[in-house]
Order: C-alpha cells, then structure tokens, then sequence
C-alpha cells in the first residue's frame, strides 16, 4: 500500500499551474485526483503530492442550440445530466462505476460504457480540451464549436493518456437530443457457444440499431434484477415506429422481457466491491468465443459490449489459472488489478513504445505527471 501523499487542492486553472511548476522545479511527481473514486487503477503511482481537482468544478457555457457543452475538469458526469436533462439533451457518457464520477477522470481514462458503441467513445464525443502539461504551460485544442476542427489531434491524443501528458482541466462535449423513445428490453443467452454465435450473428445483421446491447453473466443478470441465466440487455431509443420495429425484430429472434430502464444504471454501478477489473477483447465478431470462454470460468462475474467485442471481468480472488480458458493472444487490459497480480493474470498497460515516450518526452519531460500509472517512467 503507497502511503498517502500530501494534497493539493486545486480550485482553478492558476492553482493548477502553479502546482505543476512548484512539482517540476522541486522535482517532485503529482498524483492526479478526480472524484477520487478509482485511485486503485492502473499501475501504482509513486508521487509524493497529489493534486485534487474535485474543485475544480462547473459549467463553462452550455449553448443547447449547438448541442456542446464545455465544464471545468471536476464537473461530475451527475452535475452535467442534470444541467442537459431540463433541455431534453444528455452526454453520452456512462462509464462504470460511481456516477460522481468527474468529466475530467473519464476523458483521461477514456472509460466508457455500454453506449460507446453506438454513440461514440470519450474521444469521439469531446470537441475541444485544455489542459496544463509537465512544464506547467496550458494548452488548448479543438474548440467549442463541433466544426471547428483545429488542434482536434491534441484532443485524441491526451484522452486515454491517464493524465500523463497534462492535467486536463477543461473540456468540450457534444451532447445529443433525449430520443422520444427510450425502452429496454432483455432476453435469456443459450449457453452453447455455437447458438450463442448463431444468435448473436442474426442480431448483428437485423434491422436493429441498439443504443445499447450488453451481454451477462448469471452473476452480473442477478446484480442488475435478471434472475440468474445469462441475459442479453439491449436499449432500444428512437422515434415511436423505430422502436416498435427494432422491438418487434428482436421479438423474432428471443423471448424479449420488457425490462425497467434503470437496469443500466444498475449494471453501471454493479462492480463488486474491491474488484478488480480486466477487459479481454478481440473482434466483434469473436465475441462468441470469449463469452463462452468467460462463462467456462469459475467464479466469473462478467458482461461484454455486443458491438465492440469486449468482455470485461470482474474479479474477487486471484487464481493464477482465471483466463486459462482465453487465448494468449487476446488483449487484455487492465483497469483495476492490484500490483501483485499483474504477471499472474498476463495483462497489461504500458506505453513503453517509442512513439509514446517521445510524445511523454514532449510533454512531461520530467515525468512530473501520474508517474508509473502506465508502468513506465524512463527516457
């Protein structure tokens, strides 16, 4: 366990360059915070300060006629529905967890939910960003309008970099208008990997574009109040025909249950305690076999994103056998695993490759920034 580090709260952007310039001239690395709900993720970060935006918080400007939205880093994902919710408009961002989580957390960690693969992931929904790099100098890129397109490759590249390129402080979303219809609706898996592959290839092909569809397993079904089979959850939105159309398709595929709509929340807040957390994945279309090899696992907790060939697993106790059943050569991505079981579950998160040390050695030349959170600190 790292012990502590000594806080510094941020309450606005001068605060924050203040405290990476004190951190580069006294050599002295940061530990970024949000929320502070995920600390535990990625590898251990060895900094002796941390730097707590949740202060940093509120809404910039929300023009609704342009669909954006721009809010200070430690805005939570809460604050922000509530804010679009009375314009008919949301951000489609559902990324797992508690739903205090920050704007700011999710775009560095490019977390995303069962939406991302219909409505985008962090990098495709945010059109503009700043943040302050290890040298303490602010940085802006993209815009605030969806058009404006300058600087747009600034904004991919520090989404998902875990706070390693900047601390961002600032960013600019699209939202999207509140469909008309919004209904869920659920149906049980057959357990056997050729049917599985079989329903799950007729889904894909049938006129049925789903906000949403996430496979689960018994244990996550019985979290988010689908009895204890395997289930398939799939969100239906548009207009009224659409939705009774796309329904009545699935209808000819399974059994369909409507099911409440506050099952998503459910499953978005459904990671068990302490868990730890690893993606497995490979082309949507091999979801058949992943699944199949989750389920013939025990004790595995899991679900998987129909759209984006992802299965992420849950995990309560090491076995240095868990993803036996997996192949080698499946990506495996961590999210939340203690330091100690990192070579026994063979899964990983490292930017050790040249391009990204150089891109570090551009902006955190002296690794002020999260350092080791992505198991790499050298030159």
């Amino acid at each position: 366990m790292l012990a502590e580090p000594e806080r510094y709260a941020a309450q606005s952007l001068a605060h924050v360059v203040d405290a990476v310039r004190a951190a580069r001239d006294e050599t002295a690395p940061l530990r970024i915070v949000g929320s502070g709900t995920w600390l535990e993720a990625g590898h251990g970060v060895r900094a002796a300060r941390s730097l707590d935006l949740s202060g940093l918080t509120g809404i910039v400007e929300y023009v609704p006629g342009d669909l954006t939205l721009t809010a200070h880093a430690g805005t939570t994902l809460a604050e922000i529905a509530e804010a679009t919710s009375a314009h008919g408009q949301w951000l489609p961002l559902d990324p797992f967890g508690d739903p205090r989580g920050t704007l700011g957390a999710t775009l560095a960690t490019a977390s995303a939910g069962p939406l991302g693969g219909s409505v985008g992931l962090p990098r495709d929904v945010t059109v503009g960003i700043s943040f302050v790099t290890g040298d303490g100098d602010v940085v802006n890129g993209g815009g605030r309008v969806v058009k404006n397109v300058a600087g747009f490759d600034l904004v991919r590249l520090t989404i998902g970099a875990w706070g390693t390129l900047g601390v961002i402080t600032q960013a600019t979303v699209r939202l999207r208008a509140r469909p008309e219809v919004d209904e869920t609706v659920a149906f049980t898996l057959p357990v056997e990997r050729d049917a599985l592959s079989t329903l799950l290839s007729t889904v894909r092909a049938a006129s049925v574009e789903p906000l949403a569809a996430e496979l689960l397993s018994p244990r996550c079904a019985e979290q988010v109040g689908l009895g204890q089979q395997p289930a398939m959850l799939v969100r239906l939105a548009g207009n009224p025909v659409s939705v009774l159309h796309q329904r009545t398709v699935l209808e000819r595929l399974a059994d369909c249950k409507p099911t409440p709509g506050d099952a998503w929340s459910r499953l978005r807040r459904s990671d068990p305690p302490q868990a730890s957390v690893v993606r497995i994945s490979r082309r949507p279309s091999e979801l058949a076999r992943l699944w199949s090899a989750a389920m013939t696992t025990p004790g595995i907790n899991a679900h998987a994103t129909l759209s984006r060939g992802v299965v992420r697993l849950r995990l309560t106790s090491l076995d240095p056998n868990l993803l036996a059943s997996f192949d080698a050569s499946d990506a495996r991505i961590i999210e939340r695993v203690p330091a100690d079981w990192r070579n026994a579950l063979g899964a990983s998160r490292k930017a050790s490759d040249p391009i990204s040390r150089r891109m570090r050695d551009a902006f955190d030349p002296a690794r002020i920034l999260n350092r080791g959170i992505l198991g790499e600190d050298s030159r």
